[in-house]
């Protein structure tokens, strides 16, 4: 596996990666909007939560900024680049848990 993203070593990350390059458009549509609404009720725990200090970390702010090279498949996907973009600022651990519900979902569908 190639690491030189901060996510790029997490398996799952890795996995649901591939599976949304290959969902058709509407797949992608869809799912890129329901990941976009879990972020938003994610963030709004963190909020409700007093005593959690969120920190996303140099490496996923240096991601941030250079967002804007566009240079992953799905940067070019407006949807989809939202929703990563605003997972990405999740604590790793909620941005990995997403990735392996749908990396788990996937596997499961196709059983």
């Amino acid at each position: 596996m190639y690491d030189r993203r901060w996510y790029d070593s997490h398996e799952s990350t890795h996995r649901a990666l591939e599976i949304l390059k290959d969902m058709d458009e509407s797949q992608r549509r869809a799912l890129s909007k329901d990941l976009t609404t879990i972020v938003k009720q994610i963030k709004e725990l963190h909020e409700e939560d007093e005593e959690s200090d969120v920190s996303i970390g140099i490496d996923r702010v240096l991601g941030l900024y250079k967002l804007s090279n566009s240079r992953r498949w799905y940067d070019k996907v407006s949807l989809l680049s939202y929703a990563m973009k605003t997972m990405s600022t999740l604590p790793k651990e909620d941005f990995y848990n997403i990735m392996e519900g749908i990396a788990v979902s996937a596997s499961e569908d196709v059983a």
